[in-house]
């Protein structure tokens, strides 16, 4: 599997990347000047091109969530039409009208499935991916206007006993924000969320979800500060998921 690294914080480089993890392809370019999801667009385009040219499946190790977009979109590029498990402590299911802080990373599974200011994935091309075919697995901490958003879609909503009965059909798209973890055991992240579970847990449901045989691309999202003091867990951390992943 060819490891694809995208040194990001959305549309901000994060200087001296290093998640644990080697990659084979690292996506950088020079972004213009102007708004974050004119300079996301441009990033996630080179990164759309890369995915759509490489044989799949891949990992993808960003610095964030709103990285799915690219991913996604070279998929469809590629000729797959991927259902989406995202694993991830938060619903990233705002949109610009029900986010109560503004913040761009919690939007990207809303816009993978059509909903909000749809500017960047119609910039890459992305077509919607049906909400019947997106299962949210370990959500823990959603905002109330998300969660109005996720009752009046179809979206199925999971808990970390998710087996393969639970999934869409056909090819998967599988991202984790590493944030599913407790913060007890992942420190420092950006989102920390009280209530998680073990790395051990999520682990598990991971290699499970891998023996499938459909998982296409994986997006592991490092949504944590880097370089700082807990710099050695977390690249622990990513060194077992990465490892549960690759099998």
């Amino acid at each position: 599997m060819e490891t694809i690294g995208v040194p990001y914080h959305q549309d901000e480089f994060i200087p001296g990347f290093d998640v644990g993890v080697p990659y084979a392809h690292e996506v950088t370019v020079g972004l213009p000047d102007g708004g974050a999801w004119q300079r996301m667009g441009v990033l996630y385009e080179e990164l759309a091109r890369v995915v759509s040219e490489h044989a799949l499946p891949v990992l993808v190790i960003s610095g964030a969530c709103t990285t799915s977009l690219g991913i996604l979109a070279g998929l469809q590029r590629a000729g797959r039409e991927p259902g989406i498990v995202w694993m991830d402590a938060h619903g990233d299911f705002n949109t610009e009208a029900t986010t109560p802080s503004g913040y761009l990373g919690g939007m990207p599974l809303a816009l993978a499935v059509g909903v909000g200011t749809l500017t960047l994935p119609r910039s890459l091309g992305l077509r919607p991916v049906p909400t019947s075919r997106v299962a949210l697995v370990g959500a823990r901490d959603i905002d109330p206007g998300e969660r109005v958003l996720l009752e009046q879609s179809v979206i199925e909503q999971r808990g970390l006993s998710v087996s393969p009965i639970d999934l869409p059909d056909g090819d998967l798209y599988l991202h984790i924000d590493i944030d599913i973890c407790d913060p007890t055991v992942v420190p420092d992240l950006l989102f920390p969320a009280p209530g998680g579970p073990g790395l051990d847990t999520v682990i598990d449901v991971v290699r499970r979800l891998m023996t499938t045989g459909r998982v296409v691309a994986v997006d592991l999202a490092a949504t944590w500060h880097h370089n700082g003091p807990a710099a050695s867990t977390q690249r622990q951390v990513m060194r077992r998921m990465k490892d549960a992943v690759t099998g």
